[in-house]
């Protein structure tokens, strides 16, 4: 950090610190953060964002993720460069995004976009973007490798992956591109095919875009975070932001599919419903425990409230103008995920090497809080599903990714199932991917452990 900016932050810090904590209020049980109806406290500005983050140290040789009753975690693959993100092939061959944020010149001015900066680097997210996708193969599904390649170099910050028929997609933070892929092919040389823009620009505030196609592979679905927090860059800056959209792959032409949505990542299709569900973070600097992010089915054209309101028709005050008539159609999400938890993995579990109460329901990647205080997520949960929807609390499935002295060992993101039924979770701060299988027969009643906030 340069001298000034240290001088700055001594002189401001103390203040800063007591006028944020001044703004949170009391911090409520996690617990009360999770399910269809979360508690949504009276909202307290904060004139300076609370900032409480798991300083970012990385995993000491032996070390593990602590995983549920009857499952043990273990390293797939190890000493990455800021894995984000995953995609299973069908041949069983793991891709693993190594990226990170693009230049962001606009996002990034002022007295907050300082605060960020230094979050950004305490958190462990201040690398530079590797720019790549990696290939891991592990054909015996022993949890060893016998290979690793790099499948995709020279992209810019990819994130989001899909493959159609003998088409590989990636979603960059500034365009969705596509190569020819053949089955069992380790790297890919040729140059890509620019499908579709995607919004960028040099604020790009939420800059991860996801993708994923429809069950026939004849649509693809891009996640777009919004370009603020709430607005506060205006409206115009929010195009075609804070939404998913719908993209024909063969001209490119796109719609917004659902919009409202601060900043969806993880995509999947419910495997009982049929419906596609996201994760989505929600806004920050109103207290604590506001505004709990979730999980939700995706409606064409519905809107989800952001920056209008949220959790239906609560309306977020800082917004000017307001829009009544939006608020007035915003959609209650379905289900909550906890208060700044940063969900953004979503994968549905559809393989039977769990035990049978894991079919259907939804494995989450909680990257952890950084405006609450104490933290929250920092772990991957469990929430389980009945005819589509919803059934339960939800459960602490993998955790240990703190310390006892509150420092991140790792940050789980991305989910995904491999071939052999283990859950995969990206750790973008271990620079590891983990591997978790279950101990127990898949009728057997390893059951993960009913602890909605965890530690």
């Amino acid at each position: 950090m340069p001298k000034a900016s240290q001088a700055l932050l001594m002189i401001i810090g103390p203040a800063a610190l007591l006028l944020s904590a001044c703004g949170a209020g009391p911090a409520l049980p996690p617990e009360q953060g999770y399910g269809a109806d979360p508690a949504l406290p009276a909202a307290r500005k904060q004139v300076l964002p609370v900032i409480k983050i798991a300083p970012a140290v990385g995993w000491a040789d032996g070390q593990t993720p602590e995983a549920a009753p009857g499952f043990v975690a273990t390293a797939l693959a190890r000493d990455l460069e800021h894995p984000r993100w995953l995609y299973v092939l069908p041949n069983g061959d793991v891709l693993i995004a190594e990226t990170n944020a693009p230049p962001k010149p606009g996002d990034d001015k002022g007295l907050k976009g300082f605060f960020e900066k230094i979050i950004m680097k305490r958190a462990g997210a201040a690398a530079p973007s590797a720019d790549r996708i990696t290939l891991v193969r592990d054909a015996d599904n022993d949890g060893t490798p016998e290979a690793r390649t790099t499948f995709l170099s020279g992209l810019h910050s990819p994130f989001g992956m899909a493959l159609v028929g003998d088409t590989f997609y990636v979603a960059d933070s500034d365009a969705l591109v596509a190569f020819p892929y053949q089955p069992g092919q380790t790297r890919i040389t040729a140059a890509p095919r620019k499908v579709a823009d995607l919004p960028a620009g040099p604020i790009n505030h939420h800059w991860t875009k996801n993708v994923i196609a429809s069950p026939d592979g004849s649509r693809l679905y891009v996640t777009v975070g919004s370009n603020s927090n709430v607005g506060e860059n205006g409206m115009a800056a929010e195009e075609r932001r804070a939404a998913i959209l719908e993209i024909d792959p063969a001209t490119g032409a796109s719609r917004v599919f659902a919009s409202g949505l601060r900043n969806p990542n993880g995509m999947d299709w419910q495997p009982q419903s049929g419906a596609l569900w996201t994760s989505v973070n929600e806004r920050d600097e109103i207290g604590n425990d506001l505004v709990p992010d979730y999980m939700t089915s995706v409606r064409d054209g519905g809107f989800y409230g952001w920056p209008y309101s949220y959790y239906g028709q609560t309306v977020d005050a800082r917004v000017k103008p307001q829009r009544p008539d939006l608020v007035a159609r915003a959609i209650k999400p379905d289900y909550a995920l906890g208060a700044h938890t940063a969900s953004l993995g979503l994968t549905f579990y559809k393989a039977d090497a769990f035990p049978a109460r894991y079919r259907g329901g939804a494995f989450i990647g909680q990257h952890g809080s950084w405006n609450r205080k104490p933290v929250n997520g920092y772990k991957v949960a469990f929430v389980p599903f009945a005819n589509g929807m919803p059934s339960g609390p939800a459960e602490t499935f993998l955790t240990g990714f703190l310390n006892a002295k509150g420092e991140a060992l790792g940050r789980p993101v991305g989910v995904a199932v491999d071939k052999s039924g283990a859950l995969l979770v990206a750790d973008d701060v271990g620079n590891v991917v983990w591997r978790v299988v279950s101990t127990a027969p898949p009728e057997g009643s390893g059951a993960a452990t009913a602890t909605n906030g965890g530690k």
